[in-house]
Order: C-alpha cells, then structure tokens, then sequence
C-alpha cells in the first residue's frame, strides 16, 4: 500500500496530467471535499468536480510541493494552479493551501484554502476588482460554480 506523502504525489502528479480518473481514485467513495468555491461537497460531487475541471481546462498547469505529514492520517501541502478561466479567457495564478486526511491509502477529506478575492481580482479583471471583495459577488461565484456542476452531473 502506498504510504500518504505517495499518495498526494499520485493525485497531484495526475492533476498535472488533468488524468481525473486516478485523482478519483485517490478518493475515497465517501470523501469530503470543500474549497472557497464550491463550499462543501460529498456524494461523489467531488470526484464530479476534478472531472468537470479538469475536461474545461485551458492553458493549464500546476506545480506543488512543501508535502508536510502532520501525523499519520493528516497533512498538508501547498499547490499552484495556472489557467486560462473559461468564462472570462483570463489567466488565473491560484496560490491553494490543501489540508488532507487518509485513511487506508485513500483521501477522506480534502480542504482547499484560497483567496477569493484574489482569484476574483484575475478570473473577472475590473469587476472582480471593485466587487470580488463583497460578499454579493462571492455568492455570485458560488452559485455560478455549484450550478455548473450540478449541469455537469445532470449530463453524465
């Protein structure tokens, strides 16, 4: 079985590769995802997710590393995310801080940290910068991304 630092490299390493089956299988069936975005998911929305994200990526590219094993179910590490966002074909540089349990060889939860209004401020240009601050407008990209991928579940 492969130990924990192993396994964020295999869901990292196949990220880069925007291979979201193995990011899948990375996961546990009952896994806990949530990030500034999307909020909490489960119920496979998760798995739906990396898929969703990763057949819409354009431009894209990541790095990641500084892996720190906290104990032996939880760690963290830290990855950037590179993208042309779809909506706006803007370049994003998403600076992610990423808290994982696993547990038998499997991630249970994923926790994604981010700023928003930074990710606003490059995905939306002026508007982001005048309003992605407000909370009006990070509702706005909530909704927007949860409506997505429930569009996105609807077709699979």
């Amino acid at each position: 079985m492969e130990n924990n630092e192993q396994i964020i490299h295999r869901f990292y390493q196949a990220f880069q590769k925007l291979d979201y089956k193995t990011m899948q299988d990375c996961y546990s069936n009952d896994v806990l995802f949530s990030d500034p975005v999307f909020g909490l998911l489960q119920n496979g929305e998760p798995q739906a997710m990396w898929e969703m994200l990763c057949k819409k990526a354009n431009n894209f590219s990541l790095t990641y590393g500084n892996i720190i094993l906290i104990d032996e179910e939880y760690a963290s590490c830290e990855w950037v995310a590179t993208y042309l966002f779809s909506a706006s074909n803007r370049k994003v540089v998403n600076k992610i801080k990423a808290h994982l349990r696993i547990v038998d060889g499997k991630i249970t939860e994923h926790t994604d940290q981010f700023n928003l209004y930074r990710w606003a401020r490059q995905a939306l240009g002026f508007p982001g910068i005048l309003f992605g601050w407000t909370s009006f407008m990070q509702n706005k990209i909530k909704r927007n991304a949860i409506n997505n991928l429930q569009k996105f579940l609807r077709t699979k």
